[in-house]
């Protein structure tokens, strides 16, 4: 799929981020994650905005995504949540930022649209301060075959429609862009991860 149609893709779907938004869903998670945050944040793939109301108040973060019209609904969802907020227009794959800018850096169930995961992975290892944190949350591949076997079926028609890929192996994107993991909490037949690592500054040179 090409990046224009799959940006137009996610502007019709501004409308269900925001609901999503305003109902709160994964609250659970999302609190239990980015409770830690702090300092200057780096969030990826802002979507609606759905983690303002849960990150600190004291954070200034800087939001990407490369639809203008999720980017519209965030800006919305920060100034309702009270959190400083400036806000990019930009391909999460081809984003540039100096070596160790922030503090932290956050991604929400965004790596099931990008073609390479794990070169986002190893940018935002560069993005972050040495002693930063990055924190995800990820759905991919559950653990339990029967569910396994269901998302690797459907993946190639939800793909389409939705511009989601539902067969990606979060351990092993983790693994292979070397950042350092310090948790991991699974939920859902281990659909859903929760992650707390930081930048292995060493790695970016392999």
């Amino acid at each position: 799929m090409s990046k224009e149609k799959l940006i137009r893709k996610f502007d019709k779907q501004s409308n269900i981020y925001e609901t999503r938004r305003k109902k709160q869903s994964e609250r659970r998670w999302r609190s239990t994650l980015l409770g830690s945050a702090k300092g200057k944040v780096l969030e990826i793939a802002v979507g609606a905005g759905a983690n303002f109301s849960f990150y600190p108040k004291d954070v200034e973060v800087t939001a990407v995504d490369f639809s203008s019209e999720m980017l519209s609904k965030a800006k919305v969802s920060a100034t309702e949540s009270g959190i400083r907020a400036t806000f990019m227009q930009s391909d999460i794959e081809s984003l540039s930022f100096p070596d160790s800018s922030f503090d932290t850096i956050v991604s929400t169930l965004s790596f099931c649209g990008y073609d390479n995961p794990v070169q986002v992975l190893q940018s935002l290892n560069s993005f972050c301060k040495p002693g930063g944190q990055i924190l995800l949350m990820e759905h991919g591949l559950s653990s339990n075959r029967w569910i396994n076997r269901t998302q690797k079926l459907i993946e190639p028609m939800f793909n389409r429609l939705v511009g989601c890929h539902l067969d990606r192996n979060i351990m092993d994107i983790l693994a292979e862009s070397k950042v350092s993991v310090h948790r991991v909490e699974r939920y859902i037949y281990n659909t859903i991860h929760l992650v707390w690592a930081s930048p292995n500054k060493n790695s970016i040179q392999d």
